[in-house]
């Protein structure tokens, strides 16, 4: 948050400069992806997306749409598909754009940000069925970031090795004792150029792409592609897999 107090000090000459080097690092939008059955909560999934549960008092989707706005993300580009009808009242938000997955029944996550290539930018990707305890999103960020969280106990998830300055040279699945992938992306606009020139050519030439998660076509170009990883405390980013996972972090939710 330093780039942004900054504006607000020093003289108007100051302000201006300090505005005008700030401008190449404003988030320019937001990519919610909601398309996937959440199956793993099936049966409670089977009548609604899971993006649209309610937690704690908040449907998941509403919280994060207004934690994105709170931060000045004045366009959100809402991916739907699965019961994309239930996501239809959101269109009336005055930030809030839907763009219907057709492919979200046979492709994975990549067909989501296929829907949307031409608007990356600046942008932050986000799962639909996150849960912040507070808000994560800023209005400018200087570099790309895969957002992570640390756990001691063994889990299948996304596990990061980086460098000295942070950034992500290594992607193992499953682990302990480590910081994995959880929660929202960043794409800073030259990482969105060349993961849109990279991303563009595989999904339409190589079908085995289109049935991965984009997270895994990262997988294959982290040299090409860099990403930064940034940690959050626990207690801060939440996923939901499982019933007991919701029952854990609120136990009156029906």
């Amino acid at each position: 948050m330093q780039l942004y107090t900054v504006q607000k000090t020093g003289s108007a000459a100051q302000r201006l400069r300090a505005r005008d080097a700030l401008t190449p690092y404003r988030v320019k939008n937001a990519v919610l992806m909601a398309a996937g059955y959440g199956s793993r909560l099936a049966p409670i999934t089977d009548q609604i997306p899971k993006g649209l549960l309610r937690i704690r008092g908040e449907v998941l989707v509403e919280r994060q749409i207004e934690q994105l706005v709170e931060a000045g993300v004045a366009d959100i580009f809402l991916v739907t598909g699965y019961r994309s009808e239930q996501f239809a009242y959101l269109g009336t938000h005055p930030h809030v754009h839907i763009v219907e997955n057709p492919d979200y029944r046979r492709y994975n996550n990549t067909s989501s940000l296929y829907c949307v290539l031409d608007e990356l930018d600046n942008t932050y990707i986000c799962s639909a069925d996150n849960y912040f305890t507070k808000n994560v999103f800023a209005p400018y960020v200087y570099r790309s970031y895969y957002a992570a969280t640390y756990r001691d106990e063994p889990t299948e998830e996304y596990y990061l090795s980086v460098d000295a300055d942070d950034r992500i040279t290594g992607v193992q699945i499953g682990g302990a004792q480590g910081w994995y992938m959880m929660g929202h992306v960043y794409f800073a606009c030259s990482f969105s150029e060349q993961f849109r020139r990279l991303f563009k050519r595989a999904y339409e030439t190589d079908s085995t792409v289109r049935e991965q998660l984009w997270e895994q076509f990262y997988m294959r170009h982290l040299d090409e592609l860099a990403l930064y990883r940034k940690c959050y405390s626990q207690g801060v980013v939440y996923e939901f897999d499982t019933l007991s996972d919701i029952l854990a972090f609120d136990p009156k939710f029906r």
